[in-house]
């Protein structure tokens, strides 16, 4: 932390210094936790990286893609359609499934509302960010803006999501949430603010300030998980961070300039926002551990505490014939912080309770079925609710497996049967590949696409590290 000097002490260094032999003064200083960020940061838009991180990046890409493109067709994504319209700004960037081109902060703004609309973009358990909703749409608009390739963009994201995770690793995620603030709010700001800075190619320094403007205006309540709408919510985890960051980018490319030390300095982020903080870990195996490799890419359109409930249900319904017939109870068991965020929601694709009695009603959870909020009164759906006990389960909460389930199923005439999914499908320790990928993103731009432009893009995502401009996907994303 810095401590202020007297003007005496100043002197007598700068004395010292000035008799010093020349090789001493020729060492570099020890550098600060600020610089050594900064410095990974810069060197960013020109690192190799490895082939399976390329990969996980492409892959996190088309998964928020196909988050962005259902979610323009979603109620937050029409307002936010409405709303950008009225921004107006220079044509530097795409709005998804529109024919707009606007500035890069109100593309990056509407993009990232449409990516957290819903519930399928991807989730990070050990910190609770949701990297993708926010550094993907972010990247974009300054890629477009910035006329990067596909490469560039790769690897901008790739450094979204390793600041973005790492911001919270060093503050506490669970220090965050436990004083009522947003772990996915604070992480989107930073992951969104190092994406687009990468894109516009920051020197050290410059670095420094947005690192600066990231800690002004990082933010996030934990309300969210009031709001019945997920309107507020997708601004929360999304469009903010996506905003701010492109905001603190373009406003230091235009000579804006800030605190050098935002991470060690007096009054510094740290001393802030955590009581216990750990700042090493935001250089932690820096340029080893890739963060966008541990995102989980959900399998189903919901929240994702209930990825695991519903993988162990839906294997149960297909092994005993399960019907509304023959179900007499459901328990699900759920870690405790897990089963806070579903339990009993408003919201249809964040209620634990009602999906799985769509799962028994429907035999499969879609992205029509779980966001149909008239489902919620369905004769159907309401007749079987009252089968099914949420339970928060203390003995769950591990850090290995932090969004595990348990179901267990009495049947008619009293026999039971329970499945435990400890790491669902789209885990790093159960991961999707890339066919599984392109499904799940055709599956959500189809619709609103069309067949032609969706397998088109798909086919350019999973060939980005060749596209040597990644404005030429703005024609495939408008519908």
């Amino acid at each position: 932390m810095y401590k202020p000097t007297s003007r005496r002490g100043a002197l007598k260094r700068t004395a010292t210094l000035l008799v010093a032999p020349a090789w001493i003064r020729a060492q570099p200083a020890s550098p600060s936790l600020t610089g050594r960020v900064a410095r990974y940061m810069a060197e960013a838009p020109t690192r190799d990286l490895p082939p399976n991180v390329i990969q996980a990046a492409k892959h996190r890409i088309l998964d928020t893609f196909g988050a962005m493109v259902s979610g323009a067709r979603l109620k937050p994504g029409e307002m936010a359609i409405r709303y950008a319209r009225t921004l107006g700004g220079p044509p530097e960037a795409s709005i998804a499934t529109t024919r707009m081109v606007t500035s890069a902060v109100n593309a990056a703004l509407t993009n990232a509302l449409f990516a957290h609309a819903d519930e399928t973009d991807d989730f990070h358990a050990e910190t609770k960010a949701h990297p993708g909703c926010s550094s993907v749409p972010a990247a974009l608009a300054m890629a477009e803006r910035q006329n990067r390739s596909g490469l560039e963009m790769i690897r901008a994201v790739t450094l979204g999501y390793d600041i973005g995770c790492r911001f919270l690793l060093a503050l506490g995620a669970d220090h965050v949430r436990e004083t009522h603030r947003s772990a996915e709010g604070y992480s989107s700001t930073w992951g969104a603010t190092a994406a687009a800075a990468a894109l516009a190619g920051f020197d050290e320094q410059k670095m420094r300030y947005a690192l600066s403007y990231a800690a002004q205006q990082v933010s996030g309540l934990w309300s969210w998980s009031r709001d019945e709408e997920h309107i507020e919510k997708a601004f929360d985890f999304a469009g903010m961070g996506a905003r701010n960051g492109v905001t603190a980018v373009t406003m230091i490319q235009a000579g804006f300039t800030g605190v050098p030390d935002a991470l060690e300095g007096e009054h510094n982020v740290f001393d802030a926002l955590s009581a216990n903080p750990h700042p090493e870990e935001m250089v932690a195996g820096l340029g080893k551990r890739y963060f966008i490799e541990e995102t989980a890419i959900k399998t189903f359109p919901v929240g994702y505490p209930i990825q695991s409930p519903l993988s162990a249900f839906l294997q149960l319904r297909k092994q005993h014939q399960l019907t509304p017939a023959n179900v007499e109870h459901i328990d699900v068991r759920l870690p405790a912080d897990g089963a806070g965020v579903v339990d009993n929601r408003a919201m249809p694709d964040i209620n634990c309770q009602h999906l799985i009695a769509v799962a028994l009603v429907d035999g499969e959870i879609t992205f029509e079925n779980s966001h149909d909020g008239n489902r919620m009164k369905d004769p159907a759906i309401t007749a079987v609710r009252p089968k099914i006990t949420l339970i928060a389960d203390k003995a769950l909460a591990v850090p290995e497996a932090p969004r595990s389930g348990m179901v267990e199923v009495t049947l008619t005439g009293g026999r039971k049967v329970n499945q435990f999914v400890r790491h669902p499908p789209g885990t790093p320790e159960n991961p999707l590949d890339t066919a599984a990928v392109n499904e799940k993103a055709r599956s959500l731009m189809r619709p609103v696409l069309g067949a032609s432009k969706t397998d088109r893009l798909i086919e350019r995502v999973n060939q980005l590290e060749t596209l040597p401009r990644v404005g030429s996907l703005r024609s495939l994303l408008m519908a």
